[in-house]
Formats: C-alpha cells, structure tokens, sequence
C-alpha cells in the first residue's frame, strides 16, 4: 500500500510539471505560433523534440532561439526573440519540448 501511494505521488508530480510547463508556454504566448501536435505559424512541439533528439547541444541552441528568435530551420517565418521569457523559464520550457512526442 505504501509502495503504491509512493508511486502514485510521484507520477502525479511528473504529471502536474508536464501540465504547468504547458501553462508556461500559454502564459509566455508560445502557444500563439506553436502547439503540442501540429504546425501553427511555427514548427509542432514534437517535431521540435524530433529534429533536435539526440543532439548533445540541443537545449542550448533552443534556449537561444527562444531567447534571441531564429530564422531558417523551419522555412521562412522567422522567430522573434521572446524577452518576456528569462534564460530559466527557457530552460523550462525546452526541458518540457524535448519530452513531447
């Protein structure tokens, strides 16, 4: 009983950073461009995690496109720099777009 309320508090946790990372996203205004599964103004959330999957710098080059804005790497909408957004919450919220699927 006690292992099973231990694994239930930690999945609910693990449930509850998922969540308040994605009202990140809403309350820095990510998901105004992007969303979790499809392609809005900019790239999906898992293609993101897809295209950068394995890559040993990949959350420091996210971090700075969401910092600095980028153009390029997703066509010809370019991504402004967000500096509503501290080098922490972009860690954050890189953190969280690496694990969608």
């Amino acid at each position: 009983m006690k292992r099973s309320l231990m694994l239930f508090t930690v999945l609910s946790a693990l449930a509850s950073s998922a969540m308040a990372n994605a009202d990140l996203a809403k309350a820095k205004n990510c998901m105004a461009c992007h969303a979790v599964a499809n392609k809005v103004v900019g790239p999906a959330y898992k293609d993101v995690a897809a295209k950068y999957a394995g890559q040993k710098d990949a959350e420091t080059k996210l971090v700075g496109k969401i910092l600095k804005g980028g153009s390029g790497a997703w066509g010809a909408v370019p991504m402004p720099a967000n500096p509503q957004v501290s080098d922490a919450e972009a860690r954050t919220l890189v953190k969280w777009i690496m694990t969608q699927k």
